[in-house]
Formats: C-alpha cells, structure tokens, sequence
C-alpha cells in the first residue's frame, strides 16, 4: 500500500522547507519530493549535501535536467506509480557535469498530498561501505587501545620498583662512576613511564564550554609554525561556523598533533614548495556515533608531502604506528580520541601530494533533538 504522508507545499517550487516539512530535514538520507510533471518541489539537506546542488538549483527542475537520463533510476519511478507502493532500485548511477559519478540505492513512493506526485529517498552506496568499514576499525582500535592500556598498566608498576631500588642503590654507593650508572637507570626509568603515561592516553572528560573552532586551529596553527617557519600553513575558514560546546583545550591537542603531524612529515621530505591548508566548512544531516546532527563542523588539514606509507595507511591511527623514523606513534592517537570523546570523527586519505585528514565535530551535544537550526 503506497505511504501516506502529509505535507503542506508552497504553489510554487520550495526553497526552504515549510515547519511541516522539518521531519524530513532530520532525515540522515537524501529525499526529493516530485510533482506530478516529475519536477522536483522540494529538497532536504541531506540531498544538498549528497548532489551539491543548493534547493534553488534543484527548484522546477527534473532529475534528467540536472544528471541526464538514467533507465534505472525511471524505471523504478514506474514501477512505483504502476503498483502505488514503494519500489528500491539497488543500483542507480546519476552523473553531474564535471563531477565523479554518483552510486546509489534509490527508493520510490507515491505520495498523496497536494502538488506533490513522489517521494525520492536516496542512499549513498559508497557511503554505506564506508560506514560499514569505519565501525569494524573503531572495533579493531578500541580492542588495540585496551590491548596498550593494560599492557601500560603492568609495566608501569614493576617500572616504579625499578626506579625506587636505584634511588636507594645511588644513596649506598660512594664511587662516581657507579653512581652514575644508577642515575641512567634512573633516568630511562623515567623516560619509560613519560611512554607509558602517554599510551594510558588522555582520560579526563571534556570540560564543555562554548568556543569557537578557529581560535583554536589559529593558536594550534601558531604553535607549529613556530617550530617549523619555512613551512607556510594556509587557513581557509567558513566565517559562518557558530561557536559550539566543546573542551578548547583537548581540541586545541587534538589538532595540534594532526598539525605538527603535517608538519614532520614535511620537513623530512624533499616536497618542493610544502605546504599545509586547514579548511573549514559546515556538514549538515551527517551521522555521527549512530547519531543524526543537523549540522557539523568540518575540518580538513591537508599537506603536499609525500603521503602517509601504504604499507600503514589502515593503521595510522593505532597506538605506536608511525610512518616516521623516532616517531611515537602516538600523536594521532591521542588526538582520534580526544575528537571522539566529543562525538566527532576523524579520517585520513592519503596519496604521494595529497594528504588530508577531515574531522567532523557535531554542532550540538544533544544529537538530532538538540541540533543546531
């Protein structure tokens, strides 16, 4: 039996969706309302976000205006209207000018409302694998993250003996030359728990306050051109970010260490011309942690070096990986899970010029019934 829904349409093409259409706008997949000419009416965000097409542009058209003709994608729209219930079609390739195809799973409704003939649900299915693959790695790199902290754990207690028993060896020797074998032991002793503090890993919540996101990607920025000041570091911001919920100081580390990160990698290479670019943009209807946000802070940190080794590349977030001679492999760490103790997530891409690792970060700590409108 075809679904029923209710809608209040404007007469003319929508733009922005009436209060009665906000249920849709919470929706994680994309959705296209049609008229009865098969000209689309309405637009929530998530197909802004999945065509990049604003609802202007989508605003009268057909799909086959904007991406031209698709057998698949009109031959479940038939069969849908022809047995007034919903069809899927599995596969659906929609191709826009001077963009890389789009592979989709497409599900068709009629829909009995005024001016409007059909509703067009569209999932990504790239995007799906993705997650897919994403969910099975937090497993695998919480698995390693107890592995190392219970590891951490028991070295850390032996490590302290080892330290108390030189201290009182150092006070019972009166040769030089053996006091200073005890003050080795004593200083590696020391150097050991920094390591092992480290892989235990930041444990105190997030003090929540209200920040804005480029304060802390400038002071992060500052830091490490500091270090490195024949490295030109590019910000490119979108003024429009609201300030947020979040701990500025586990933010401001988190990114620090993807920065410098950057920033290392770059200095050992033979990069001509090294640089790295830090974009910001707003991400809408994005799924976080199984949670819908409204909206979402993106980030992307992005260098021209020679990319992260692909013998590493499903690992680089692990605990002690690191594409880097003397590395501990520890910073990325550390900052992946000071963006997960704030419902964000963090991916990297890496190719010999392009290396890029994209944070979201929810607007709102309250997932979709307190997302940011």
């Amino acid at each position: 039996m075809a679904p029923r829904v209710k809608l209040r349409l404007l007469s003319t093409p929508s733009i922005a969706p009436p209060a009665s259409e906000r249920a849709l706008e919470w929706l994680a997949t994309a959705v296209l309302l049609q008229d009865r000419e098969r000209r689309i009416v309405y637009a929530n965000g998530a197909a802004e976000n999945l065509f990049e097409l604003s609802r202007r542009t989508f605003a009268g058209r057909t799909l086959a205006e904007l991406f031209g003709p698709c057998p698949a994608l009109e031959a479940a729209i038939e069969r849908a209207i022809a047995s007034s219930a919903s069809y899927t079609e599995q596969e659906v390739t929609l191709t826009a000018p001077a963009r890389a195809p789009l592979h989709l799973a497409c599900t068709a409704s009629p829909v009995d409302a005024p001016n409007v003939a059909l509703l067009l649900e569209f999932r990504h299915i790239d995007q799906e694998l993705r997650v897919a693959r994403e969910e099975r790695l937090a497993e695998q790199q919480q698995a390693n993250r107890e592995l190392i902290r219970n590891l951490a754990h028991e070295i850390k207690n032996p490590l302290g003996g080892i330290r108390g028993a030189a201290q009182l060896l150092e006070g019972e020797l009166d040769r030089p030359a053996l006091v200073e074998y005890t003050q080795v032991i004593i200083a590696e002793a020391d150097r050991l728990r920094s390591l092992v503090n480290r892989l235990l890993g930041p444990h105190r919540a997030p003090a929540f306050r209200r920040i804005n996101i480029h304060e802390v990607l400038v002071r992060a920025k500052g830091v490490v051109q500091a270090e490195f000041p024949a490295i030109p570091i590019v910000c490119d911001f979108d003024s429009s970010l609201p300030e947020f919920d979040a701990d500025y100081e586990q933010l401001m580390q988190a990114a620090l260490n993807i920065v410098r990160n950057a920033a290392q990698a770059l200095a050992a290479s033979t990069t001509p011309a090294p640089t790295i670019r830090i974009v910001t943009r707003v991400a809408r209807s994005v799924t976080l942690a199984k949670r819908l946000h409204r909206l979402a802070v993106a980030i992307a940190i992005e260098d021209n070096g020679p990319g992260v080794p692909e013998t590493i590349r499903d690992r680089i977030f692990f605990p002690l990986v690191s594409g880097r001679e003397g590395g501990s492999g520890l910073g990325l760490t550390i900052a992946q899970t000071l963006i997960a103790q704030h419902g964000g997530t963090i991916e990297c891409t890496s190719a010999p010029g392009k290396t890029v690792f994209r944070a979201l970060l929810p607007l709102s700590l309250g997932g979709s019934k307190g997302g940011a409108g």
